[in-house]
């Protein structure tokens, strides 16, 4: 039988997922029964390997599935996401490791970003403490990771091919590291993007990658092709047409009951009739203009080497263009809804916090267009796609 992960949910995953919400709103967790059930659904394993057990699906059935799952409850998939990204080390980490780390089923990577920690190097591996932040998955995590420069044992930091301080990831057991509690934003609460902490542990060289060189890739195929950032963005992207297609969907139904005080319902006027169709007609077009440039772009990846400077640029600004479409129309949806939207437990207050938290991660950053026209218009980006 065959065990990938297909773009359609169950339908018990499905109202499981929406089950849910309020408790992972309430206690900014997954519940258990759910995350076994992601882990039978194998979820967390679409971007892993199949040497390792994991899928290697499609970049476009991984955005399929990232949306669906949004559409029902979106901390969970941007956990979903986060720890997809993160089994992107994998590729780069001895073989062996990385069968250890992802031997079992419900095996997940949480990290925060590279905020500037450094790890010693030492005999046979490298030294680190610090402290990091946005471990989104954390609590669900069987390992951790940092991202680090190298300093040598001369004092000096490790250089890649370009040049440039090399960021090394180190993985190791989540038991070595200490969860700090913080996490209390106004939206994606169930993520659980907490702190975290390390004293002087040491990490063997075998549990550590970097993916500065795609010379350094153990794994061949074109998913690994893509970098790691740009099927990041592929996961905000996801959920973020999720979000807004679900606020949509509501809406729909709300426009259909609603009659505001002294005004015809909302359904029979021009200005929400024209505004539905433009939404869904900006999703849309959204989410069709990423799906096509992953498949050509899929479809020139090689098995060995990186994507084209090109072929980042078309993912990054297909990604960009539809996380900025889905906060749109989430944007307009929530006023035009008036104060059904404002009272927690509606349809839209906490699809809006969810939408404006996104907003507010690197993969959504408005200079992604600015370096992508940089390119567009013949020039070299100043950032790494």
């Amino acid at each position: 039988m065959d065990q990938t992960v297909q773009p359609e949910l169950a339908p018990g995953l499905i109202e499981a997922l929406i089950a849910a919400g309020d408790e992972i709103e309430r206690t900014q967790r997954i519940p258990e029964p759910l995350l076994v059930q992601l882990h039978g659904a194998r979820l967390f394993r679409m971007l892993l390997p199949k040497d390792l057990g994991g899928d290697e699906v499609h970049p476009s059935d991984y955005l399929r599935v990232m949306e669906a799952v949004a559409q029902c409850e979106a901390s969970v998939a941007w956990n979903i996401f986060v720890g997809n990204s993160a089994a992107l080390i994998a590729p780069f980490v001895d073989f062996d490791a990385a069968k250890e780390i992802f031997s079992d089923p419900c095996a997940l990577v949480a990290w925060g970003p590279p905020h500037g920690g450094t790890a010693d190097a030492v005999g046979g591996g490298y030294r680190v403490s610090g402290r990091w932040e946005f471990a989104s998955g954390c609590r669900q995590a069987t390992w951790m990771g940092v991202h680090c420069r190298v300093r040598e044992p001369d004092g000096n930091l490790r250089l890649n091919h370009l040049g440039n301080p090399t960021l090394r990831t180190l993985l190791f057991p989540r038991a070595q590291a200490t969860l700090h509690d913080v996490w209390n934003p106004i939206g994606l609460r169930g993520t659980a993007s907490d702190s975290y902490s390390i004293e002087d542990i040491f990490v063997a060289e075998a549990y550590t990658g970097t993916r500065d060189d795609q010379a350094l890739r153990r794994k061949s195929g074109p998913l690994y092709a893509f970098p790691q950032q740009g099927l990041y963005a592929v996961g905000v992207a996801g959920v973020a047409l999720g979000i807004a297609q679900s606020m949509l969907s509501a809406f729909i139904d709300l426009a259909n009951e609603k009659t505001p005080r002294g005004r015809p319902r909302l359904a029979d006027t021009s200005m929400i009739q024209v505004g539905v169709a433009k939404a869904e007609a900006t999703i849309g077009a959204a989410r069709a203009y990423l799906i096509t440039g992953l498949d050509e772009v899929f479809s020139r990846a090689g098995e060995t080497g990186a994507i084209s400077i090109p072929d980042r640029v078309r993912v990054r600004l297909a990604a960009t263009n539809a996380i900025h479409g889905g906060a749109e129309v989430v944007d307009w949806i929530y006023k035009e809804a008036g104060v059904s939207a404002i009272f927690p437990g509606s349809p839209f207050e906490r699809r809006f916090r969810d939408m404006h938290t996104l907003t507010q991660q690197i993969q959504s950053r408005g200079s992604h267009y600015e370096s992508a026209g940089q390119v567009l218009l013949g020039n070299p980006p100043e950032i790494y796609f």
